[in-house]
């Protein structure tokens, strides 16, 4: 058997692979620029509705002539490639030589929105050579409402980079995380409706207790004002037989039969003169 010692150093060997692993599991999420305490709620609101794009992948491909051949790869707050541990949230990688460029970096995140936009920018990427005066790259990832669509369409608008400072990679796409929320307001139409139902429940119910418990009616009778829906029905037939008829109720028929009305009075000497003389 092992001594008592090994085996509680195994076993702290184990806890501490497992912490490890553990926090290697735990993606990293976009920590906006500045101490944590001077986030505002604005900034953790907008995280908070960009949280259901974090779990998705978006890659775009550039091709310009035989000397610009790049994908670029983009997480919502998290990193590209969590193994490298480099922050990178869009990356850029060439595909002739298979170097990657870390384009922005969610631990330099700044985050605001509009009506029906949201605009994601990541600061601290890689170093510009020769261009922008050898400053930090950064992307700019334009979120646009689009109702009914978790994301799609993005793709690379522009990279601003003949500049001496404040150059950027421009970046757009589709969401309905960006779209602001939809009031249900009620026409006028439908509150007439609902008003009217109510009070035609109210109208039943009230009417049928007040028979039922007050009066004592019993079967039909517990319906309110029973007399006058039941005539109801013969009315509105007089009402459309008085309005939809074409001819008067009193006009004779086509066709008469032969009656001795039409006959007249026979003539009382219409037989004299078979008479003997």
């Amino acid at each position: 058997m092992s001594p008592p010692g090994q085996t509680s150093a195994l076993l702290l060997v184990f806890m501490a692979l497992a912490v490890a692993g553990a926090e290697q599991a735990e993606e990293r999420s976009c920590d906006v620029i500045g101490d944590e305490s001077s986030e505002s709620q604005m900034e953790r609101a907008l995280l908070k509705k960009l949280e259901p794009l974090s779990h998705m992948r978006f890659n775009v491909t550039v091709e310009k002539g035989k000397t610009e051949n790049y994908i670029y790869h983009f997480r919502v707050c998290r990193e590209v490639n969590s193994t490298s541990h480099d922050f990178g949230g869009l990356v850029q990688t060439d595909r002739q030589t298979g170097k990657t460029t870390v384009i922005g970096r969610i631990n330099e995140t700044q985050v605001f929105n509009g009506s029906d936009w949201i605009m994601l920018i990541y600061k601290g990427g890689d170093s510009y050579g020769r261009h922008c005066s050898g400053e930090k790259r950064r992307a700019v990832i334009m979120i646009s409402c689009k109702r009914g669509v978790t994301a799609s369409s993005f793709s690379i608008i522009s990279e601003e980079r003949e500049k001496e400072q404040e150059c950027f990679y421009l970046f757009e796409m589709d969401s309905s995380v960006a779209c602001p929320a939809e009031n249900s307001h009620l026409s006028v139409g439908s509150i007439l409706l609902i008003t009217f139902v109510s009070l035609i429940a109210v109208y039943i119910i009230g009417g049928f207790l007040y028979q039922r418990l007050i009066v004592g009616a019993k079967g039909m009778e517990q319906i309110p004002h029973f007399a006058f829906w039941q005539d109801l029905g013969n009315l509105v037939a007089d009402g459309c037989d008085f309005v939809c008829r074409s001819k008067p109720r009193n006009a004779p028929a086509a066709y008469r039969g032969v009656g001795d009305d039409q006959l007249g009075e026979e003539s009382e000497e219409r037989d004299d003169h078979l008479l003997p003389m």
